[in-house]
């Protein structure tokens, strides 16, 4: 199964959060599966860490996720948004998407969703498409 992981599960674990046990429980058993990542997820997390001063953090978390442990960067090219942008409005109200593009790129790649609520808040942990 392929899994897009939120942005929030990678910061759990990299800020050191209060959820950062439950989302390295989560990640590992995400090793099961091909794990995704999108590019505005990758470009987030660099800046928060960079804000931070945590450069090393980022480069390692370059290195484990993306260079070394097999994960993917899932993209969108221009023209594709116009899909996104149609299943959005006809689908989601606007109010409701999430900040990241991630219910948008999950939802035009056929991808399963792995966000936030996945450790512990309400919502469903992981939800095939």
């Amino acid at each position: 199964m392929k899994l897009l992981i939120d942005t929030n599960i990678f910061l759990e674990v990299l800020l050191e959060q209060r959820r950062a046990a439950d989302a390295r429980e989560l990640l590992a058993k995400a090793n099961q599966h091909i794990c995704l990542i999108s590019d505005f997820s990758l470009h987030s997390i660099g800046v928060i860490l960079l804000r931070r001063n945590k450069a090393n953090a980022f480069r390692s978390f370059l290195s484990d996720m993306i260079t070394n442990g097999g994960s993917a960067v899932a993209l969108l090219e221009a023209d594709e948004m116009r899909v996104v942008i149609d299943h959005a409005t006809n689908s989601i109200s606007i109010s409701t998407m999430p900040i990241s593009m991630q219910w948008q790129i999950s939802t035009t790649s056929r991808l399963s969703v792995s966000t936030r609520t996945s450790i512990g808040r309400p919502g469903a942990a992981v939800s095939p498409l």
